[in-house]
């Protein structure tokens, strides 16, 4: 995925299935100029953490 998809995907209303290593995430936030995004698992809420976004997949 790219910077760009993964904002979208984010601002979007629409609760989109995107995965990080197989598991269903939530993107809090997009960092578009450093190609980050911070997410959570689907399963644990409070444990967020900041990944490349092409390391994400959309469903």
């Amino acid at each position: 995925m790219n910077a760009e998809r993964a904002q979208e995907i984010f601002s979007s209303p629409i609760m989109v299935n995107v995965t990080y290593n197989g598991e269903s995430i939530y993107i809090e936030h997009v960092d578009e100029q450093n190609g980050k995004a911070t997410i959570h698992s689907l399963k644990e809420p409070n444990n967020k953490q900041s990944v490349s976004v092409t390391s994400l997949t959309e469903h």
